[in-house]
């Protein structure tokens, strides 16, 4: 729903059932989860030299699984455990029995279904992170509204990067401005990561949430990926914050129908959409019913 802004080549698998229904999934173990950085930048990361980066840690791959893991840990640390709201059916990918006693993850995973006109009904799997307990305008009571929650990285500093032969682009120093410029810091992550803010906001406003929570999260030390502190959370909400970074709720849903007329015209059987690597260009492949069904 919000392709046109990625850069970076993924792809999702598409089948084709013999009633005529379509499942859109991915393939396991794929990077479609991994979170990129700075992919929409105008100085995007790159496989930089030895000498400027000797341990690697700033290789579009490895911020990506830095930011991915910032993101879980974040959705975490922001909740009450004591205050947990349970919902009516247990959490589908969490067996106790192969965990050692260990909790799931605070994660709700809510189904809703959409009437996209005429005779096509989507049924989605969505996510929230959690409850926020708002104040009613003029009331002493408390209302329940749910949130999801995301955190931006700043993976450097502009000393350091003002090393590399190629820095990115539109540099801000987090813990000097974030206070007094969060405006700022803002639009320039909205410009060198629309495409995730995209799909952020698109996410939260697919599980219907009332609040979209933001951190902004920064390495403890530029040489080290794996310690960071939370400088600074903000809240939005989705739909209002679509708007500012110009993102049409009707746009989005226009291009899921556009796959969906076009597989419904399709045999049945399985097929991949991927976005090419080197265009900004989407491309169709059918593959063998039982392609990612094994190891081989």
């Amino acid at each position: 729903m919000t392709c046109p802004r990625s850069v970076y080549p993924w792809d999702i698998v598409v089948e084709k059932v013999a009633s005529g229904a379509l499942f859109f999934d991915k393939r396991d173990n794929s990077q479609f989860d991994y979170l990129t950085v700075c992919e929409t930048s105008n100085s995007a990361p790159s496989a930089m030299k030895a000498e400027d980066d000797p341990e690697g840690i700033n290789t579009p791959e490895r911020l990506a699984l830095e930011a991915t893991m910032i993101n879980q840990n974040f959705s975490q640390q922001i909740v009450k455990p004591s205050a947990r709201t349970h919902f009516d059916l247990p959490n589908p990918f969490f067996n106790e029995d192969d965990n050692d006693g260990m909790e799931a993850a605070s994660v709700g995973y809510r189904y809703r279904r959409f009437d996209l006109g005429g005779d096509i009904q989507l049924v989605c799997r969505t996510e929230l992170h959690g409850v926020v307990k708002k104040k009613a305008p003029g009331s002493s009571q408390t209302n329940d509204e749910y949130m999801t929650s995301f955190a931006l990285n700043e993976h450097f500093d502009s000393i350091t990067q003002a090393k590399v032969s190629t820095p990115f682009a539109g540099i801000i120093n987090w813990r000097e401005k974030l206070d007094a410029q969060r405006g700022a810091v803002l639009a320039t992550e909205l410009k060198n990561n629309a495409f995730k803010l995209a799909k952020w906001t698109c996410q939260s406003i697919l599980a219907d949430a009332q609040q979209m929570k933001i951190g902004f999260v920064s390495r403890t030390s530029p040489k080290s990926p794996n310690d960071h502190q939370i400088l600074a959370t903000q809240f939005y909400r989705p739909k209002e914050f679509a708007q500012q970074i110009t993102l049409n709720e009707g746009n989005m849903w226009g291009i899921f129908r556009i796959f969906v007329d076009i597989f419904r015209k399709q045999p049945e059987g399985k097929y991949v959409v991927m976005r090419d690597p080197n265009k900004a260009q989407l491309r169709i492949f059918r593959v063998p019913i039982e392609t990612f069904e094994t190891d081989e």
